[in-house]
């Protein structure tokens, strides 16, 4: 059994990170690349703190892991130094695990047991362990090509490479069905390819991991959209089921504020898929930061990953707009108690780097010069209220107006849902009121033998979503195309994370 008292004498550890002037000055993920020996130890430390509760809220398909991660086995299993059986168990309920312990926020974190108060010293560093489990998996060969003994003679086309087809396409490629993939994109990843910088998860990650899928037998095409260049009537002619895993890529623009078609203004993805398309050697980036006052309007995971890539472009200056009043730096129990999302201030390892965050602020007017091109903002304080319906109003808190200079203005301001695309008209499915695809109980949408799964279905989320999403449409389709399924289905259509609302 786990050690009871392992969060006593251990204390939270994060990975260590490399110098910031050393990152800035190229692409590489983050963190110090430790020898194996030490990382292997310090892994095996931080999962000595886990106390293997009664109740582990960790893997709660609510409060923590979607995909019912088996948290405290892999602890334990790494603490005791049995990297096989660890690797085994993590495999068992997820897909990708370098992938989440790369990019997933970790709510298993925030509803471990040691995060209810701060006197136990943090949440244990599940995140952490994860990649290490994933990363030594890979490099002692644990991770094999597992492929099916019989076919089931049955063609499923998943449309879409992110981790949610990805998900979907192993599980059923597993289960004997023969699965394609089509991508529109010249390369496979979806956002885990042009949309997450290289910084943040190096493509050689994915990479090896679509070899994988290669050799158990998935197929791969790619600058194909389908219900275009493979028409719907092919569509439905070739395969026996189809899967939407088209992503939630139509961006939420800002088109009230007086300025915003200046040049020099654009949409987050403007800036990021040709930074990721430079890294895959495309040639130099379009939209580039280089010795430009650059503002980031959105305090998320995007604006985020727009600021890494501008400080590593060479900005002359960097700033981060949010409306909101900035976070607590420790979770409110009045307004967020655990084991709920905290609303806590989150720093990434981009905001260490260079440049500012300004909160509680908006932005008035976008100023250009003679030619045309941005070169300042208007920027006032606000206050974010509701009105009598519940909807949200940003409400000017001074007549102060403050000038800032901005050469390049990045909108991070979310996602608006799926991209109005041939493929829906031809197959006749109707986007919702949040832009998203709805299904049934059984991930089935209103054309018959069509399912959908991941940012889809659900609207822009976590990459932990996306697999557990992906995993359980397997399910799905397995049982529509044989009858029943033996795969897994970590969770429903309409499963939300626990909230305070």
């Amino acid at each position: 059994m786990a050690d009871p008292y392992g969060f006593l004498k251990h204390t939270r550890a994060e990975a260590k990170k490399r110098p910031v002037a050393e990152r800035v000055a190229d692409w590489n993920e983050v963190y110090l690349d430790l020898d194996q020996q030490t990382r292997d130890s310090e892994v095996r430390t931080q999962a000595t703190r886990c106390m293997d509760c009664g109740i582990p809220f960790c893997h709660s398909g609510s409060a923590g892991c979607p995909l019912g991660n088996l948290i405290p086995e892999w602890n334990d299993l790494v603490r005791r130094g049995d990297w096989e059986l660890a690797s085994e168990r993590l495999h068992a309920t997820n897909n990708f695990p370098e992938f989440t312990g790369r990019l997933c926020p970790a709510p298993c974190e925030a509803a471990c047991v040691l995060a209810i108060t701060p006197d136990a010293g943090g949440a244990v560093a599940i995140k952490r362990v994860e990649q290490t489990i994933a990363d030594v998996s890979w490099e002692q060969g644990l991770v094999r090509p597992t492929q099916a003994q019989v076919s089931s003679g049955r063609k499923v086309a998943v449309v879409g490479s992110g981790p949610a087809g990805l998900a979907a396409a192993q599980q059923l490629t597993r289960a004997g069905h023969e699965v394609t993939v089509f991508e529109r994109d010249d390369r496979l990843g979806g956002l885990l390819r042009y949309g997450i910088p290289e910084f943040k998860m190096e493509k050689k990650v994915l990479d090896r991991r679509l070899a994988q899928l290669r050799k158990e037998g998935t197929k791969f095409v790619t600058g194909c959209e389908v219900g275009v260049d493979l028409t719907v009537e092919q569509l439905r002619e070739r395969f026996d089921a189809v899967v939407l895993a088209v992503g939630a890529l139509r961006g939420r623009d800002d088109t009230t504020t007086p300025g915003r078609s200046l040049e020099g203004v654009h949409l987050a993805m403007e800036h990021l898929v040709p930074a990721n398309r430079a890294c895959e050697g495309d040639g130099p980036a379009g939209i580039d930061a280089a010795g430009k006052h650059v503002v980031i309007i959105g305090g998320g995971d995007t604006g985020a990953d727009c600021y890494g890539t501008a400080a590593r472009q060479g900005a002359a200056s960097i700033v981060q707009l949010d409306q909101y009043p900035q976070p607590p730096s420790q979770r409110d129990d009045a307004r967020s108690p655990w084991p709920v999302w905290p609303w806590v201030l989150r720093t990434y390892p981009a905001h260490e780097e260079a440049g500012e965050r300004r909160f509680a602020v908006a932005v008035e007017e976008f100023v250009g010069d003679e030619d045309g091109h941005v070169r300042q903002i208007k920027l006032r304080k606000v206050r974010v209220e509701k009105d009598a319906s519940g909807r949200r109003k940003v409400v000017p808190m001074s007549e102060e107006v403050e000038l800032l200079p901005a050469d390049l203005v990045l909108l991070a301001i979310g996602f608006e849902g799926v991209e109005h695309m041939p493929l829906l008209d031809g197959l006749g499915i109707p986007l919702t009121s949040r832009g998203t695809i709805s299904c049934g109980s059984d991930w089935q949408t209103t054309a018959p033998g069509v399912f959908v799964c991941g940012d889809a279905h659900r609207g822009a989320s976590l990459v932990v979503w996306a697999i557990a999403e992906g995993r359980s449409v397997a399910n799905a389709v397995d049982t529509y195309l044989t009858g029943s399924s033996d795969l897994p289905s970590p969770v429903i259509p309409n499963q939300l994370p626990l909230a305070v609302v």
